[in-house]
Order: C-alpha cells, then structure tokens, then sequence
C-alpha cells in the first residue's frame, strides 16, 4: 500500500515574518529633484527698435550702414530686458557686451524673421552662423559661450510672451559645430505670444524676460511678413527630398518682414538692487 507524502509548512518565527514583512513594506527613496534655474535678474538692459518702410534689404542679415541710412525711420518703442546672469552667466555677459560695445554691437540690426503669434528672430551677424569675419564684426574677440554645451541651460521653457533666448535650433547648430573653438553665436528671440512655442523647448537658451515693452514685442510680431503659397512649398518640400541645396536658401526667405524693423539703439541699465526678483510682463 503506498503511503501518501504530507507537506509541512515551514514554520515561521515572529522575528522572520516581521523581516519579510519590512523588506516589501519600504522601498528605495526618489532621487532629489535637481535644483530650480537661478531667475533671479542680475542685468538690465534696453533694445530700441524703430521701423524702415522704404528700406529693402538683399540680405536678411545685413545691417543698415552709414552709406545706406534709413532717413525715414519711425520708433516703434523701448524693450526693457532682464537678464538671468546667475543662470547662465557667459550667454548673459556676451549678450551684454553686444548691446554696450561700439565695436561689435546689435545697433543696426535687423529682425530678420517673425513667426506670427510665436516669436521673433534678431541679432544676427553675417550671412551664416560661421562666416563673421566677412562682415567685419570681431565675434572671435568674445568669450567661448560654454552655455551651449551645458544641458542645465536648457531647463527653462518658453511658455509665455516675453521670453529671452538664445537662438540655436532655428540655425541647425549641431554638437560638433558648438564645440568648435571658434563658434560664436549672439542671434536672439523674443517669444510675442499668446501662445506658448514649446518647439523651442530644449534647443534654445532662455537667459531673460521683457520687463517693458511688451506692446513693442506684439507690434513687431504683426508685421507683415512673407509667406509661399502652398504649392511653393509643395515643391521645396520635394527640392529637398531630392537633397537640392537650393530648397534650403529658399526657405530661408520664408517669414521675413516686408519691412524692415531693425535695433536702432541699445545699452545697458544699471540695476539698483542686484537680487531682484524677476517681474512677468
């Protein structure tokens, strides 16, 4: 007759049920959030913009000269900029130095793009991101911007109007091209709302915000600019399937003024109380 085989539980003592009991009750703690962006507003600075109606520009970037002075220019109002130096610092001091040098200066500047209901693009020297030495701006003399390589400078969004940065994902700057020695790039854009324009998010560096002058923001942003009709853009959608270069200079015409608005002055305001806290348009 086969005996049958009886399973005894394990017997579990007080001290080892309370032992399981505590390793699946605790579990690992959350890593620590990383610290907040600095926003306290360190600078100030002022961007006066006035308009060009009768001046046409061949270049989208070319600053308006001596020899070619707009005689009829109407100001179109002060922005009053407050800047992130604890931030990010070196983006700051550059974007400084580019509103106070007599030498290498945003004065004469034209935006050179707007996007309705998002942004604006201005402060661009040359042609190309890396061609400054034909336009006759010593870029190189400026300090090495490390803030484009350091992902802490990407943290803040572009979720209002009135938001500071630096431009980079409109140039198509890849890693290689900010690592090299002699990259410098000062193009900046304001978002004009109301919108926000999270594409932005990530690319760009936010380093300040519009103190005063919100109104100068939306009147630039409803000028009119140039748009293709869909079938133009049917077909460089195809140029550039086809890997044609000539796609891409096209584009670049697409949303510029058909008038021309440009910094006819600029320079720095001295802050009285360098732990101010920033103030939302």
């Amino acid at each position: 007759m086969a005996s049958s085989s009886i399973l005894i539980p394990p017997i579990l003592s007080r001290r080892n049920l309370l032992l399981s009991t505590t390793i699946a009750t605790v579990s690992p703690p959350p890593p620590p959030k990383p610290p907040s962006p600095d926003i306290t507003i360190t600078d100030r600075v002022f961007l006066d913009f006035s308009l060009c109606p009768t001046y046409f520009r061949s270049d989208p970037s070319a600053t308006l000269s001596s020899t070619t002075p707009c005689s009829d220019s109407t100001p179109l109002g002060r922005v009053v900029l407050g800047l992130y130096g604890r931030h990010v610092p070196i983006t700051v001091s550059t974007f400084k130095r580019m509103c106070t040098s007599s030498s290498t200066s945003y004065k004469n500047t034209p935006v050179h793009k707007i996007f309705p209901g998002q942004y604006f693009l201005a402060g661009r020297q040359g042609g190309g991101r890396r061609d400054t030495a034909e336009v006759g701006y010593s870029l190189r003399d400026l300090p090495r911007n490390t803030d484009v390589v350091n992902s802490k400078a990407f943290l803040l969004s572009h979720a209002r109007a009135g938001v500071v940065s630096l431009c980079l994902s409109e140039n198509d700057d890849d890693d290689d091209t900010r690592l090299d020695p002699d990259y410098r790039n000062v193009e900046f854009l304001i978002t004009t709302g109301p919108a926000p324009c999270p594409q932005l998010d990530g690319g760009n560096i936010v380093f300040g915000t519009v103190l005063e002058g919100l109104d100068v923001v939306t009147s630039i942003s409803s000028i009119p600019t140039y748009k293709p009709s869909e079938n133009i853009k049917q077909f460089n959608d195809f140029a550039e399937f086809l890997g044609d270069e000539r796609a891409q200079n096209a584009r670049s015409l697409w949303n510029r003024p058909l008038k021309t608005v440009y910094i006819s002055g600029c320079g720095e305001l001295k802050v009285t109380n360098p732990s101010l806290s920033p103030t939302l348009p």
